[in-house]
């Protein structure tokens, strides 16, 4: 599994109907590959995995290894709400090939620390792929404290951490910790040039689904230390990035996608489609944007 460059956490494609659109999800799958990203991430956050049916679950997940196995590495998002769902999710992606999983501490039940370990480490024990932590506070209610990534990252399959904490010191923290065999990953798209000028070259970035070829070079930039370009690609970005996060980031990541002209849909409730007003307005962003 390779955990440099970018990695898309890809937006799960639906029709008018709120069905799943397979052919779209082929052709923005074939569309990200030949933008260079190095892998690709179905059943993630960005995806709206929460929403999906189990055999729409197997749909997605087949569809995305067709097209990028032996091309990009393949990472399956497996958070569930309990450990037996992650473990579940995880056997299933082993089984259908994949070669990496992605994993977030489950929400709502908020764990404390001692049951965070203990989760990714029984996820861990049941299956042989590498696992990348992902530590998004603001979406599950806990942290994963640096206590406990030290102690994780000692689990032979546990390799990295997605760091979306938002909290730069904390990151820096880890990445100056220097855990042996164990990886930091850029999590937070508006704090991408920090994480590259500290060494990380890895992204998982929800917001190469708008920008999959511009997050690209921009990692090839810095590891070339061509930080005058890291800082003009991150700078033309920044304002449909910072736009993203400042809400309604689903909706955008897959409006966003009408640049690649390939129309993904909706989101599904609970999630709803933005105001004509705020969609225009991020329309503008992408339409302002220059390199």
């Amino acid at each position: 599994m390779n955990t440099q460059g970018v990695l898309v956490p890809m937006v799960t494609p639906f029709d008018g109907d709120g069905k799943l659109d397979i052919q779209a999800l082929e052709k923005l799958a074939q569309y990200f590959i030949g933008q260079g990203v190095s892998g690709l991430i179905p059943c993630g956050t960005t995806g709206e995995y929460y929403t999906l049916e189990p055999q729409e679950r197997v749909q997605v997940l087949e569809c995305v290894r067709d097209v990028g196995r032996g091309r990009v590495s393949l990472i399956a998002g497996i958070n569930g709400m309990s450990t037996r769902e992650c473990i579940a999710n995880a056997r299933q992606a082993e089984a259908l090939g994949y070669e990496g999983l992605m994993l977030a501490t489950p929400a709502y039940s908020l764990p404390g620390q001692g049951e965070i370990v203990a989760h990714f480490t029984d996820v861990a024990a049941a299956t042989r792929l590498p696992i990348i932590m992902y530590n998004f506070p603001a979406r599950v209610g806990v942290e994963i404290g640096f206590d406990a990534v030290a102690e994780l990252s000692r689990v032979p399959n546990i390799v990295a951490i997605k760091e979306s904490s938002g909290d730069f010191s904390r990151a820096l923290k880890l990445i100056h910790a220097n855990l042996p065999d164990f990886e930091v990953i850029c999590g937070c798209d508006d704090q991408a040039v920090d994480f590259l000028f500290w060494g990380v070259r890895g992204w998982i970035s929800g917001g190469a689904n708008v920008f999959p070829g511009e997050q690209a070079e921009m990692v090839k930039a810095a590891h070339e230390q061509r930080w005058d370009d890291v800082r003009g690609m991150m700078s033309a970005m920044m304002p449909a990035i910072q736009n993203m996060e400042s809400g309604d980031y689903n909706q955008k990541a897959k409006l966003g996608c009408r640049r690649h002209g390939i129309d993904v849909g909706s989101v599904r409730p609970p999630l709803r489609a933005m105001s004509e007003s705020d969609a225009t307005a991020f329309t503008r962003l992408l339409d302002a944007y220059s390199r």
